[in-house]
């Protein structure tokens, strides 16, 4: 009898884990069909055209790529060379055009995200959390998701995240291989464990990483002239060190928005001290990650995911530039750390998706109001900003917390025995032993 019940239990759960997959699929169709409706613009959202870098920036530098070199002109270049591959892979769908091919290939790596983390998820000790998580944060940036080749650089950096457990190598290999796509997937690494599995994961990261910038090298000209576009540039009007500017602008400051290396950026009085100030905090986040990477002393199975997620909030707090797309990384580390049943980075995750929202009303649909710096512009840009601030302190608190201060905590109050106590207790588990022994 107790076995029957046993069985229809166990019936019972499997049946309502099916509902809840076959729900997720049906919710993912649903809102994916919606992103392609805005992309392929039978939907228009207001607001700038946000499909325009694929019709004539990433297919201009297609154009380029194909002659066999890198757009060594073109100063919005600022990508490591394997993201070439991210650009010229349109071409495996020939029958398609262009900017409908890229648009089917992000649709491709949202279905290979939402396939790793729903698989993560329904293993033992994880949860599926994750992959609804991802569900949602993608739809949320709206047709910017899917307009930008950040969605592929995201899944290699989950499918790298999600190996970290069984296999530091690979680890390494993807963190060194994105790290070629778009530098930030190196992060990964942040939260290797000290020793072998660390020592692996930065060999795989180096070797991968070298490997691919030499064949790079070798296949065309140009392939690090991205160092010095990217060194230049200034401070983008999205991020933290802008709001400064937005408000002085209507206190008489002199300076500018407009175009400049590839995205509007402020020029004028001031903006390279706030620059340089943002450069430094970058320095001191990685500063104080280095810190913790010494003195952690526990791990659980979401520590690599935990730590991976927290160095790039880091970076994407303290960066010069926060463009839209920057959230689609940030909702694909989030999604893995909520993937593990050990993680506590559910506040952080969950202000990140409020985050993406907030997004999609700064750009595209109201980006007019950011670029003129009225209430309603500079109230978005404080809302999604306040909310990364947020997210990346609790993030911080959370992991320094799980794994320096408790254990330290838990170490200081265990009883201290002194030697004489130490051979009593152990004559004493001796006896103990021994009358087992007897007994059995």
């Amino acid at each position: 009898m107790t076995g029957a019940v046993g069985t229809v239990i166990r019936d019972g759960l499997a049946g309502a884990r099916a509902g809840r997959l076959t729900q997720a699929l049906g919710l993912w169709a649903f809102t994916r069909v919606l992103i392609l409706l805005t992309v392929f613009k039978v939907v228009v959202i207001p607001g700038p055209d946000v499909t325009s870098d694929v019709e004539e920036i990433y297919q201009g530098w297609y154009e380029v790529l194909r002659t066999g070199t890198y757009p060594l002109d073109d100063v919005t270049w600022q990508y490591p060379p394997a993201a070439a591959l991210a650009i010229l892979s349109p071409a495996l769908l020939p029958f398609l055009g262009y900017s409908a091919a890229f648009f089917v290939l992000a649709l491709c790596c949202d279905a290979l995200v939402f396939g790793l983390l729903t698989y993560a998820g329904r293993r033992p000790g994880r949860s599926m959390r994750g992959a609804w998580l991802w569900l949602a944060g993608v739809p949320l940036l709206g047709p910017t998701a899917y307009s930008r080749y950040d969605l592929m650089v995201t899944a290699v950096a989950v499918a790298g995240l999600l190996a970290a457990v069984r296999s530091p190598a690979v680890l390494g290999a993807l963190a060194g291989f994105g790290a070629t796509l778009k530098v930030w997937p190196i992060l990964l690494l942040a939260g290797a464990a000290r020793g072998r599995a660390a020592f692996r994961s930065v060999a795989s990261a180096a070797g991968t990483g070298a490997g691919v910038l030499l064949a790079c090298g070798l296949a065309a000209p140009g392939a690090l002239a991205f160092l010095g576009f990217q060194r230049d540039r200034g401070t983008e009007i999205e991020s933290l060190g802008a709001l400064p500017f937005h408000v002085a602008r209507h206190l008489g400051w002199p300076g500018e928005a407009r175009m400049n290396y590839g995205s509007i950026e402020f020029l004028g009085p001031g903006v390279k001290t706030v620059s340089t100030l943002a450069m430094l905090l970058t320095v001191a986040s990685f500063g104080w990650l280095l810190v913790w990477w010494f003195r952690a002393r526990r791990r659980t199975t979401s520590t690599t995911a935990d730590a991976a997620f927290v160095a790039l909030l880091l970076f994407t707090t303290t960066s010069r530039v926060i463009s839209p797309q920057y959230m689609i990384w940030l909702v694909g580390l989030a999604a893995v750390c909520l993937a593990y049943r050990s993680t506590r980075m559910r506040k952080p995750a969950h202000l990140v998706l409020w985050a993406t929202a907030v997004t999609q009303f700064e750009f595209p649909v109201w980006f007019s109001h950011v670029g003129d710096s009225d209430p309603l512009g500079v109230g978005l840009l404080l809302i999604r900003n306040a909310l990364l601030v947020a997210a990346t302190v609790s993030a911080c608190r959370i992991l320094w917390r799980q794994t320096v201060t408790e254990p330290r905590l838990e170490a200081a109050a265990a009883p201290v025995r002194l030697p004489a106590q130490t051979g009593a207790q152990d004559a004493q588990d001796d006896r103990e032993k021994d009358r087992v022994s007897v007994s059995s």
